[in-house]
């Protein structure tokens, strides 16, 4: 898994430097979509497993072709389109619904190298849906992407148990993608049906208009203190109780400043105390979160198991132009993985590397 991993975050810089070269259908086939499914583990130069131009004859159409079709014992089990990188997926997603009704195929994938949607025939058996169970955009990879992806490996495949799990995943993304339109938009709907729950006055449409700001800036107050607790909860171990992280509040335009200073001159910065936060939060279910520490000194700042420095797992370095980390999870230097980042919240899209990285000390208890 960690292979596949690595792999995949390689081909994902390796798009994002080729992708304003590409500019045909067959240029993105080529040099993006093959490679893709190539790290999945298919052969994909056998047409006995990923056959190209494969025949998907609609009605009284025949020899109409879908770009690439993964084999099982020489049935399709899933349809691939692919379409130029400068192309957008919306409007072609009915000529991979033509296909999918005419094969055996359970899964149908409609791709322009960035973009990948994931369908099946959740609601109609051997229809395939409107709309796909899974969604993502490979130059915007999140942990929760990566191991769905992985369920598609050649080793690991298993038709049931993604079946099983697509309904799920495609109703709790649908949510989740609502609920992102209403912290930031709230419609009209959604408006009036919060009003109800804590006005009882009329619902007119003044009262409404009148209610959406608050309602806006009340549920991003609401994540602000959610991760803010979280952050806080994870700082309560020792030598951490003195030590409060507060993210800015989204309504405020006023950032707060706080600092930790040691008595040896060394500054710890919000930043710093944010990153340390935040690696708690992500290594809470792994390691105890009391055995988890910080040391800071003038070069960077250290993510240390049991007060130890000799157990350091994380160093943390704030440059100029350039924030990064170093994980220890190989014995020098040069071969040690590094991460880089904008925001330390960016590191929760790093978990599994991080979490590794402590492995070596889970079952240790000093």
């Amino acid at each position: 898994m960690e292979k596949f991993v690595e792999q995949l975050k390689n081909l994902t810089t390796r798009i994002d430097s080729l992708k304003d070269s590409i500019t045909t259908e067959e240029a993105t086939k080529t040099a993006i979509v093959m490679p893709f499914f190539q790290i999945l583990g298919y052969d994909i130069f056998n047409p006995l497993e990923f056959s190209p131009e494969f025949t998907a004859d609609v009605g009284i159409k025949k020899g109409e072709k879908v770009d690439y079709a993964i084999l099982n014992d020489g049935a399709p089990v899933i349809l691939i389109e692919c379409k130029s990188i400068a192309e957008k997926l919306t409007k072609h997603d009915s000529q991979l619904f033509r296909y999918f009704g005419t094969t055996s195929a359970k899964f149908g994938i409609l791709t322009n190298g960035i973009e990948y949607k994931f369908f099946t025939d959740l609601e109609e058996p051997n229809k395939m849906d409107t709309t796909p169970f899974f969604t993502f955009n490979i130059l915007e990879l999140r942990d929760i992407h990566i191991q769905e992806i992985a369920k598609f490996r050649k080793e690991t495949f298993d038709l049931e148990n993604i079946s099983s799990t697509a309904s799920d995943l495609k109703y709790l993304n649908a949510l989740k993608s609502y609920l992102s339109i209403q912290f930031e938009t709230p419609d009209e709907e959604f408006v009036k049906f919060l009003v109800q729950q804590i006005y009882d006055g009329l619902k007119t449409k003044n009262a409404l208009e009148k209610f959406t700001p608050i309602i806006t800036k009340g549920l991003k107050q609401i994540v602000t203190e959610k991760v803010n607790d979280k952050l806080n909860a994870a700082l309560k171990s020792t030598g951490d109780s003195k030590v409060s992280v507060t993210l800015p509040d989204p309504n405020n335009e006023e950032e707060p400043k706080v600092e930790a200073v040691k008595d040896d001159g060394i500054v710890t910065t919000p930043e710093e105390l944010e990153t340390y936060s935040i690696v708690k939060v992500i290594l809470k279910d792994t390691i105890s979160p009391e055995r988890i520490f910080y040391r800071d000194n003038r070069s960077y700042f250290n993510v240390i198991i049991d007060n130890s420095i000799r157990k350091w797992i994380i160093r943390v370095f704030f440059e100029k132009n350039r924030n990064f980390i170093v994980l220890n999870d190989a014995l020098t230097d040069k071969e040690r993985s590094v991460i880089e980042f904008v925001q330390p919240i960016d590191l929760l899209n790093h978990c599994e590397q991080i979490i590794n990285t402590v492995q070596d000390y889970v079952e240790v208890g000093s």
